[in-house]
């Protein structure tokens, strides 16, 4: 049984607790700065036990981006036309998902072309080249639709400057990281750069990732891959991805490996 005096120590607990929380008034010009530092919702106002409307809303809006950015479409012909500048000839291929439903339902049928795409690549006429670049819709077209010519204009010119002999292209329709592994293998390429739409966040429904594998053959796995992630203008610019990846490029060359066993060593 509680004692008053127990009751009484519980109350005056509360009370200092209580006490001891930052005033919302005088704290709020420092969450104003933390704010501009990051896209990480903190500080966020609230009415009572909810959501201050505005903040309500803005959350809504970010999540409802970042579902577009899932269920969106490439515009290939569009993006063909952005990149055709560089010089480079462009093809177009799907993976085995045949519409973005059975995409998003099958992980499986977006690591693998399509039989029609496999003979369009064996047949190009310019296999055996060095490196090939792949532009895949992944889980954010929105990405690769908004950053991916931008990055390639810093990229090709750097990759040409190391004396890369670049293969064609590769537009690619319902793909996912494995499918670069099945387009290296066609067109016999010793390094594979495959940029694609990474997992929409609420902070970032544009994220374009750049996955790098040397030698790239069917049955590669992540850990013989390297990564460049979040590249996107509010992540990592996009001059700087590009100097990152023609750099990890070069020493995939020297090394003749990627992934765990190569070291990232320009920080």
């Amino acid at each position: 049984m509680k004692t008053k005096a127990m009751e009484n120590g519980v109350h005056d607990s509360a009370r200092a607790d209580a006490d001891d929380l930052p005033d919302t008034a005088t704290t709020a010009p420092l969450w104003q700065r933390l704010r501009q530092l990051t896209a990480a919702r903190i500080g966020l106002p609230r009415s009572g036990a909810s959501l201050a409307t505005e903040a309500l809303l803005d959350f809504r809006l970010s999540h409802a981006r970042a579902r577009d950015a899932v269920h969106a479409a490439l515009d290939v012909d569009a993006l063909r036309a952005d990149l055709l500048p560089l010089g480079l000839p462009v093809l177009q291929c799907r993976s085995e998902a045949v519409e973005r439903h059975r995409y998003l339902l099958r992980p499986d049928l977006g690591r693998r072309l399509d039989a029609e795409s496999r003979d369009r690549l064996l047949s190009c006429g310019q296999r055996g080249l060095d490196l090939c670049i792949t532009v895949a819709d992944g889980l954010s077209a929105t990405a690769g639709q908004q950053h991916a010519t931008d990055l390639l204009n810093h990229l090709v010119p750097l990759l040409r400057e190391q004396g890369w002999l670049l293969a064609p292209l590769v537009l690619l329709e319902q793909g996912r990281v494995a499918a670069g592994d099945d387009i290296g293998e066609a067109l016999d390429v010793k390094c594979m750069v495959m940029l694609v739409g990474e997992r929409p966040g609420l902070s970032s429904p544009d994220s374009l990732g750049a996955y790098m594998t040397w030698m790239p053959k069917v049955g590669r796995t992540d850990a013989e891959r390297n990564c460049v992630s979040n590249i996107r203008p509010q992540g990592f610019p996009l001059a700087e991805a590009a100097r990152k990846i023609a750099y990890l490029a070069d020493r995939m060359r020297t090394e003749g490996c990627s992934g765990v066993r190569l070291k990232d060593e320009n920080h």
